[in-house]
């Protein structure tokens, strides 16, 4: 196994990109999220890869089957040998069983399990309050990041707008298809007692200090 094969679990809006950008940093693994991989598969024309774009250009989900191969492909590269930090996959239990057997097939196993837990109320107000300028693309918040002028951009003074996968029924059904399809996941990891949970409802340096204690210290 190497030393930090790990998962980051946690709904839409609970920081687990602020979060997994910390791990790689200080532990020096590679970030590895699905997305990239499936691009990376297709850019470099890898069988697995020429698969999934059968599937991706039919507008069709690349099936499990083919993302565990691209998984497992990309798990075998030198830059893994002291670990990994998974991120956006698994995603359901069919997806963990069929890594936990990839895994093993490499003579690997997931080490820890970091499942970040965030109240459903706080994610939507987190979410829902995000705004970002039309012209110069700045990020902002209503509650945590506030621009100094209602809906005007502090930088260009655009106009501050809320993405329609921010509006509060978009997010709710994110966290729903969370709540139905990965949450049972940490369950699932718990029967093989490598589940780490973390309180996300509290600064992002805290919930970092909580995560660097369940993994341990980098080598």
């Amino acid at each position: 196994m190497g030393q930090f094969d790990l998962i980051m679990l946690g709904p839409p809006g609970a920081g687990k990109g602020t979060q997994a950008a910390n791990v790689v940093s200080d532990y020096g693994v590679p970030h590895i999220s699905t997305g990239d991989m499936l691009r990376d598969a297709v850019k470099n024309q890898t069988p697995m890869g020429m698969e999934a774009k059968r599937y991706m250009e039919a507008g069709d989900l690349v099936p499990d089957s083919v993302v565990i191969g691209i998984v497992k492909d990309r798990l075998q590269q030198p830059d893994t040998a002291k670990g990994f930090l998974l991120d956006g996959f698994p995603r359901t239990i069919p997806q963990a069983e069929a890594l936990d057997a990839a895994l093993g097939g490499i003579g690997r196993s997931v080490g820890k399990v970091v499942a970040i837990l965030v109240d459903e109320e706080a994610l939507v107000a987190r979410l829902t309050g995000r705004r970002i300028c039309r012209t110069c693309q700045a990020p902002f918040h209503v509650s945590f990041n506030p621009p100094k002028t209602v809906d005007v951009c502090d930088r260009c003074g655009g106009e501050l707008y809320q993405r329609a996968d921010d509006s509060e029924a978009t997010v709710r059904n994110r966290l729903e298809v969370y709540r139905a399809q990965t949450e049972p996941l940490i369950e699932y990891y718990d029967k093989q007692g490598v589940v780490a949970r973390v309180d996300g409802d509290q600064s992002p340096d805290k919930v970092y200090a909580e995560i660097k204690a369940a993994i341990g210290p980098a080598a």
